[in-house]
């Protein structure tokens, strides 16, 4: 398909969009978490929130930004390309959050552009409780120079699989994943709801949610090398690969890469036979709780 040349307005980045304010429940918390087949007593119970959660306090804000720098007409063609979670503490019940979201840059490539979202979820007194930055992918769409940041770097070293990961997690994505996932979630869009939206899209039926699929990833990781426990994860990023479709089986594989300052480094990939679904995953964990 070619390519088609579209100018995105710079003037969009930076400023901030309106604070959207939510409230976290133990029961939307344990909702997320049995949509997303957690087994993780303290996710399913409602008393901590898995990390891929904190995607639904900011979901109100986080794609207003991209309006302010990309045309109207070209939202047809735009797909969650990365997504990267900075976390400073669990999110807990009771939480009453605030969030807010900017454009900080874009770039422009023959084959798609990218528009990096920055986005900060704080308590309601202040306190920084996770940073995120979402990176939106327009296909065939040619945005033609790069301006402001990117998001930070999470790339998979090819050379770890010349060696046996040190864990594998197998997961399942239910029939009815899509239709648990989006109450749970707040994401409507129809691609994961409607088979006929989705044929008429171009696919062979509905698709899971990405960030279903990165939820179920974090629960894999989080029990392998985390002991179960959200609050010794720091950061946990991956980019989105390939669709993920109800009825697939997945596995996520893990691989340590190295240890700093109380903190080590896994990488991590989740494939679906020999499709890698989610690639250049990146978990930090401490040490510690």
């Amino acid at each position: 398909m070619t390519s088609t040349a579209v100018e995105f307005d710079e003037s969009g980045l930076g400023s901030w969009s309106d604070e959207e304010a939510f409230e976290v429940t133990r029961e939307r918390i344990a909702e997320y978490a049995a949509a997303t087949n957690d087994p993780i007593p303290a996710h399913l119970k409602g008393d901590a929130a898995p990390p891929v959660f904190a995607i639904v306090p900011v979901f109100e804000a986080m794609m207003m930004p991209v309006v302010e720098v990309a045309p109207m007409n070209i939202f047809g063609r735009v797909v969650h390309g990365e997504q990267d979670f900075h976390f400073h503490r669990p999110i807990r019940p009771g939480d009453k959050l605030v969030s807010r979201a900017k454009a900080i840059g874009f770039e422009g490539k023959d084959n798609g552009s990218t528009i990096t979202i920055r986005i900060e979820c704080r308590s309601e007194a202040g306190e920084l409780v996770n940073e995120q930055y979402l990176t939106a992918f327009f296909r065939n769409v040619d945005a033609g120079k790069q301006a402001g940041e990117q998001a930070p770097a999470h790339r998979f070293d090819p050379a770890l699989l010349e060696r046996e990961p040190l864990a594998t997690v197998a997961a399942h994505v239910d029939a009815d994943q899509t239709y648990r996932y989006s109450p749970a979630s707040g994401d409507p869009v129809p691609l994961h709801l409607d088979d006929q939206v989705a044929r008429d899209a171009g696919l062979p039926g509905i698709i899971a949610h990405g960030l279903c699929t990165m939820a179920m990833s974090s629960w894999g990781v989080l029990t392998q090398v985390a002991g179960s426990d959200v609050a010794r994860l720091r950061r946990y990023a991956v980019r989105f690969a390939k669709m993920v479709f109800p009825d697939d089986d997945l596995e996520t594989q893990i691989w340590k890469v190295g240890s700093a300052d109380g903190v080590t480094t896994y990488a991590f990939r989740t494939v679906r036979g020999d499709d890698t679904v989610l690639s250049d995953g990146l978990a930090e964990i401490s040490d510690n709780s």
